[in-house]
C-alpha cells in the first residue's frame, strides 16, 4: 500500500507541476516511485501471472513512448521558437515584444534519464 501511495503521490505531483523544471524533477520523482512498484512485483512471483499485471506492463510500454514522444515534441518545438527569436527580422518583433528564449526538458541526473526497466 506504501508502495502505491509513493507512485500516486509523485503522479499527483508531475500532474501539478508548472515549470518544466518542476515537470522533469516529477518525472523522476514517478520513475524512481516506480522502481519501487516493480521490485514489489517481483517479490511476489504471483502478480507476475496476474492479468492485471500484465496490462499493467502494457500500459506502462505505452505510457513511456508516448512520454517520450511528447518531450521530443516540446523540444524540438522549444528550439525552433528559440532560433527564431534570433533571427532577423523576427528578432526585432521578439525584442520589442519582449519575448524571451524558453528552457528544453531536460533530466540532469543521469539516473532519471534511464528508462524503467520492467522485469516481472
Amino acid at each position: 500500500q506504501e508502495t502505491l501511495e509513493r507512485v500516486i503521490s509523485a503522479r499527483n505531483r508531475a500532474l501539478g507541476a508548472t515549470t518544466v523544471s518542476e515537470k522533469a524533477a516529477a518525472e523522476g520523482q514517478v520513475a524512481q516511485a516506480l522502481t519501487g512498484l516493480f521490485a514489489l512485483s517481483e517479490a511476489y512471483p504471483e502478480l507476475r501471472s496476474n492479468e492485471n499485471m500484465l496490462s499493467l506492463q502494457e500500459e506502462l510500454k505505452s505510457t513511456e513512448n508516448k512520454i517520450s514522444f511528447a518531450r521530443q515534441y516540446y523540444n524540438n518545438a522549444v528550439t525552433s521558437y528559440n532560433v527564431k527569436l534570433e533571427i532577423f527580422p523576427s528578432s526585432i518583433i521578439a525584442n520589442s515584444g519582449g519575448f524571451k528564449p524558453k528552457d528544453l526538458f531536460e533530466i540532469e541526473d543521469p539516473v532519471e534519464r534511464q528508462n524503467v526497466r520492467v522485469q516481472f
